[in-house]
């Protein structure tokens, strides 16, 4: 929550004059990202990670109203080889946190991701913290 500013009026050489004081320090919201499967996006638009990040579902229901989607992109196909390049130019924005998505981690619906442990020493590496999921 942001606080207005305080305003008191005061004279100063015989004049009445507005004295604004600084508002709190806004709150910093949560910079958010996700990665998802490129073969997946060729079927997938989508709608179910921002769906669950606008009603905070599932993997983003421990975040405010404050936090912020920034990114939101695949890993570049089979070696996950965009997800170095992608997180590097993100690195200027101030990310927070990387949301693996859903279709990454799961198994039967979707073919597993076979890249997921280099993907996620990526992030690491970044020094951006990982969560992994994100409507599932």
């Amino acid at each position: 929550m942001v606080e207005e500013k305080v305003s008191e009026d005061k004279t100063v050489g015989g004049k009445t004059v507005e004295d604004k004081k600084p508002a709190a320090e806004a709150v910093k919201p949560t910079k958010i990202a996700v990665i998802r499967c490129e073969i997946v996006s060729e079927a997938c638009p989508g709608v179910g990670c921002f769906k669950a990040f606008n009603e905070r579902g599932a993997h983003f229901e421990n975040y405010d109203e404050n936090a912020e989607m920034i990114a939101f992109f695949t890993c570049g196909g089979c070696s996950g080889r965009r997800v170095f390049r992608l997180l590097k130019a993100l690195k200027k924005h101030e990310p927070d946190v990387v949301h693996l998505s859903s279709c990454m981690l799961m198994e039967g619906f979707y073919p597993k991701c076979p890249n997921l442990d280099t993907i996620r020493k990526t992030i690491q590496n970044a020094g951006i913290e990982i969560v992994e999921g994100t409507h599932h």
